[in-house]
């Protein structure tokens, strides 16, 4: 295979025209302009825009004859860390300025590994607790809720780390608060410990053809017009279990203060726009970090353990094995600004790193496919010069088709098998079918490794970690310019540097059931971690595994665990995850599957794909002759990403990826009725739509979408 665009035209590499795709970019042009022109809702509503403070969404009601502007909407987190778990509370205010009675819905992500089990809605001096039901169950009752004028708050999962949130019956003037609760593991990687709350949810591509999403109602606002929305505050009390050291985060400014047995960290000017994660490091002090940590918890009659062992790391006896390493960038329009530019300062650090003997290639990706080279070639310096040339030309456009990126880098063609073959997968993750990027995983790894490396302010966190274990490797963020060479860095030792292979872990004396199933494999400062049930705390944990070609093991008494809370949730979620991966891979049914997350998440009181929470005041609000009207409250685009380049405003740049689809925002708005030139516009803008396809341009314009999540 010689160098190539696989399935689509010339490789994409700077700004170009596209032959014959001119009628589309006007088309797009006019279907972008009737968009604005339904958001500013034309001249004659002019003084209600202007009414409108930065950031809030105006939107009419279908049917209906009055402008709803969105709710506002104030987060307070607070979360809780005690050794390796944390407990996160989120409350959620809505506040509805308007003179309607509305619903407010909102989407909002949170940990993928968290377990979100806890539902509270306050209305004046009442506290209504939600329950945990079946899904369809539960939106049963919320509907019946909303039709009667009851308030009523809904959490479901859309994906295992977003979710929607809808408040039913919201009085004109009227604040409610959403409280909910969930708990996480805390991460170890290299003798840090970190914690990483999404706050913000990243607009994702959707493949032409594909079905809605449940979250592609939200809006994205514009940071450049608009402003920031979404004030965040954040509080958390750190107890690590052992003396700490430094305490930092690097996406947000932070004070720490002393506390009793650690620390307390908050935001440094309070609060903050929802438009970036938050992360927060720290690590011990010299020589204070565990080697072995346990810890136990009793829950209806049986013991949880969370166990996390750390194998000691060996100097490497010689040199690293000889690899092939295929780099893969994503080059779609959500990668643009800030992305685009760690994404590139990443795959030339990688480049720079590549060691004699070592042979690789470089694949980009949009909607279009190139692969540099015809196979993996020599890391000499004909070579690295035409990859650097190659990836600083690169240009953020397009659509985010994921998928064929990963055959091609997965694509092994019968290589020396006494190499080690890796996959680098830069990406922001911004897509909406994960599902087929795991199954492609599954499909094709052979005896490929993938390491995913998340890029930007708000990467799909969730689709890198299931990516990256389905693929046998890991998962490694970067988030800013500043970041880059420190996490690429650390991701290269782990690449030369697989430490403990080959892990078993076994109970003996008392019965349990252990998750993760399957135990990977770990590299350079990585424990092992799992969770497990056991009938009681008289046996025995053993992990083994071979480390540096020679045997390794610990043993440890269930009994020497410290206490700890929420272990049956993580252990829960834990399982949860392995029936979700027991389906990628085909072994259980779509049925079992989904039956055994039915299961988990009654029996422990989780939200899931499966259950929701729903919490209902029994006395009616609403007056029954009160029209309910739906507010959408809309989203910041996370720190970093380019406005323009993400929703088409550059057309000369080629096809960046298209909000979701337009044709069905449309339908939610009624079209202002003014003195202006709007029907005309949008009868040209028809016509030239219906010419467009007739000349074979217009799929490309339109059939580009993208939902939110």
């Amino acid at each position: 295979m010689s160098a190539q665009d696989v399935g689509a035209s010339k490789p994409r590499v700077a700004a170009r025209a596209r032959p014959g795709r001119w009628f589309a970019i006007l088309c797009e042009a006019f279907a972008l302009g009737l968009l604005l022109l339904v958001a500013l809702a034309g001249t004659g509503h002019a003084a209600e825009a202007e009414e409108t403070a930065a950031g809030g969404l105006i939107m009419r009601a279908k049917g209906g004859d009055q402008v709803v502007e969105a709710v506002r909407l104030g987060t307070d987190i607070d979360m809780t860390v005690s050794g390796l778990t944390v407990r996160g509370r989120v409350t959620q205010a809505f506040r509805n300025d308007t003179g309607h009675w509305v619903e407010a819905v909102y989407v909002y992500p949170l940990p993928q590994d968290g377990a979100v089990d806890t539902l509270k809605m306050v209305v004046g001096k009442k506290v209504i607790v939600g329950e945990i039901k079946k899904r369809a169950e539960a939106q049963e009752i919320y509907e019946a809720a909303k039709a009667q004028g009851r308030k009523a708050a809904l959490v479901e999962q859309n994906r295992p780390n977003m979710f929607t949130n809808a408040v039913a019956n919201l009085a004109p003037g009227e604040t409610v608060l959403v409280q909910i609760e969930y708990q996480a593991p805390i991460a170890v990687s290299a003798g840090e410990y970190s914690l990483r709350m999404p706050l913000v949810v990243a607009p994702r591509y959707a493949s032409p053809g594909a079905a809605p999403t449940p979250e592609s109602r939200a809006a994205i606002i514009d940071p450049k017009a608009a402003g920031a929305i979404n004030p965040v505050t954040v509080t958390v009390r750190l107890r690590a279990g052992f003396p700490l050291g430094a305490v930092a985060s690097a996406s947000h400014a932070v004070d720490v203060r002393d506390d009793k047995g650690g620390k307390v960290v908050t935001l440094a000017k309070g609060q903050a726009p929802a438009d970036r994660d938050f992360v927060l490091t720290w690590k011990p002090v010299p020589l204070a970090a565990p080697s072995v940590a346990l810890f136990r918890e009793k829950v209806a009659g049986a013991h949880y353990v969370l166990a996390q062992v750390t194998p000691p790391i060996a100097a490497r006896g010689g040199p690293p094995p000889a690899r092939d390493i295929v780099f893969v960038i994503d080059n779609s329009g959500s990668m643009g600004g800030e992305s685009m530019r760690q994404a590139k300062a990443g795959l030339l650090y990688g480049l720079s790193n590549l060691k004699s003997g070592d042979r690789f290639n470089v694949v980009r990706f949009d909607d279009t496919l190139t692969v540099l080279f015809e196979g993996a070639v020599a890391a000499d310096a004909a070579n690295l010069a035409r990859a650097r040339r190659f990836v600083s030309g690169l240009e953020a456009t397009g659509g985010t088709e994921m998928v064929p990126a990963m055959a091609a880098a997965l694509r092994d063609e019968g290589g020396d098998q006494g190499r080690v073959r890796q996959v680098v997968f830069m990406t922001d993750g911004a897509i909406s079918n994960e599902q087929g990027l795991f199954d492609a995983i599954t499909a094709g790894r052979g005896r490929s490794k993938v390491f995913m490396v998340g890029i930007g302010s708000a990467p799909n966190s969730y689709l890198m970690s299931r990516a990256a274990e389905l693929g046998r490797g890991t998962f490694t963020h970067i988030g800013s310019t500043d970041g880059v060479e420190e996490a690429m860095r650390a991701l290269f030792d782990k690449l030369e540097s697989p430490v403990a292979t080959n892990l078993v872990a076994r109970f003996e004396g008392t019965a349990s059931d252990a998750a993760p199933a399957v135990l990977p494999d770990l590299y350079r400062g990585e424990p092992v971690t799992l969770a497990a049930r056991v009938d009681d705390l008289d046996g025995v944990l053993t992990v083994s595994g071979v480390i540096d070609g020679r045997p390794w093991q610990t043993r440890i008494r269930l009994r020497d665990a410290e206490a700890g809370k929420g272990i049956s949730k993580l252990w829960a979620r834990r399982k949860i995850t392995d029936a979700e991966v027991a389906r990628t891979l085909a072994q259980i049914t779509e049925d079992e599957a989904d039956a055994r997350v039915l299961k988990l998440g009654l029996d422990h009181g989780l939200v899931t794909s499966q259950t929701s929470l729903v919490a209902v005041d029994k006395s009616p609000a609403r007056p029954a002759d009160a029209p309910l009207l739906r507010s959408d409250l809309p989203l910041n685009l996370p720190a970093g990403w380019d406005f323009d380049a993400l929703f088409n405003r550059k057309a000369e740049t080629g096809a960046a990826d298209a909000p979701a689809d337009p044709e069905q925002q449309i339908a939610q708005l009624d079209l202002p009725q003014t003195a202006t030139d709007a029907p005309m516009l949008i009868l040209t803008g028809l016509g030239l739509m219906a010419l467009a396809l007739a000349l074979g341009g217009g799929g490309w314009a339109l059939g580009r979408r993208r939902s939110v999540a």
